[in-house]
């Protein structure tokens, strides 16, 4: 495996062709728009470049592939994957292709390089942000499909800028998607302000069923597979659901677990400024930032939800 430094990894996407570029497992805003605003970059610059199909993308994220996507790799193509932490990450009908990733472009720490080359920055708020100076780098000129894709990138990984993981670059990313036309009303419209009435109940429902401890300053909530089909949620419903118990009045840290089939539970934990999610995730092979990780479990949801209280930090 080989870091490369922004400058480097200009040089490198500009000296290949033929890109193909993967996302990871339930895509949100910053792999689905990272990866449409570097494939429009790239055919800017003549190339020939796709976004391997994604069954996965929600109706929400869906519009920002349009037109960019392809079925399946071919012989000789240069596959790029972005926002990946980890080869788990990686939705299951990809993984035969996980040795011949050539780049990944990421902002997760990790502690699996997977690929050839990679340039990751943990510093950074989202994969958005780096991919916006690797498109300066590389002489690309934004344009409104480009800015809009670049915006949903940095504002879903950022909670609107709210986050604590928010950086000056964040701004300036913003603010380059702004001038170039992007309309970032309706964006913040679309991911922020508008709720289905089924979100609202899956957040009445985590409401009741939440477990506080530590006298409340740390949550755990174990959706079963079942309320989920009961009450209809998509997965555009629970788009940032994971954020919504941590947002509880008192509570520092927080688990939202899920059962995803097969026996297991897809675990994201958020957490405020100094408490450690990607520690609690660490401790079943996952990862992330110390605001925001993730894992997945193969136990029942129970028993999941056990385990990862036991894993939260002491108060």
């Amino acid at each position: 495996m080989s870091s490369l430094t922004r400058s480097e990894t200009a040089r490198w996407l500009t000296d290949r062709d033929r890109f193909v570029i993967l996302t990871h497992c339930r895509p949100d805003g910053d792999t689905v728009g990272t990866a449409a605003a570097l494939c429009l970059g790239l055919r800017q610059l003549g190339k020939t470049a796709h976004v391997l199909h994604n069954r996965e993308v929600t109706l929400k994220y869906a519009p920002l592939l349009a037109g960019l996507t392809k079925a399946w790799p071919q012989e000789g193509d240069v596959l790029v994957a972005v926002d990946t932490a980890a080869v788990q990450r990686l939705p299951e009908d990809f993984l035969p292709l996980a040795e011949k990733i050539a780049l990944r472009i990421d902002h997760h720490g990790t502690r699996e390089s997977f690929t050839a080359f990679e340039l990751v920055e943990p510093e950074a708020a989202a994969c958005g942000e780096i991919l916006w100076g690797l498109l300066e780098l590389m002489g690309i000129s934004l344009d409104k499909p480009m800015a809009e894709a670049l915006y949903t990138a940095v504002a879903t990984d950022t909670g609107c800028f709210r986050f604590p993981n928010t950086t000056p670059a964040s701004f300036r990313t913003a603010a380059a998607c702004a001038e170039a036309g992007g309309d970032l009303a309706a964006i913040n419209r679309e991911i922020f302000d508008t709720n289905s009435f089924r979100k609202l109940k899956i957040q009445s429902w985590i409401t009741e069923n939440t477990r506080f401890l530590a006298g409340g300053q740390i949550a755990v909530c174990a959706i079963p597979l079942e309320v989920e089909r009961r009450i209809g949620v998509t997965e555009d419903d629970m788009d940032g659901i994971s954020g919504f118990p941590r947002s509880i009045e008192g509570v520092k840290i927080a688990a939202t677990l899920r059962e995803i089939g097969g026996g297991r539970v897809k675990v994201s934990v958020r957490a405020l400024p100094g408490y450690d999610a990607d520690r609690v995730c660490a401790h079943f092979g996952g990862g992330g930032h110390k605001g925001a990780a993730g894992c997945t479990i193969s136990m029942p949801l129970a028993e999941a939800a056990k385990a990862v209280a036991e894993a939260m930090p002491e108060m």
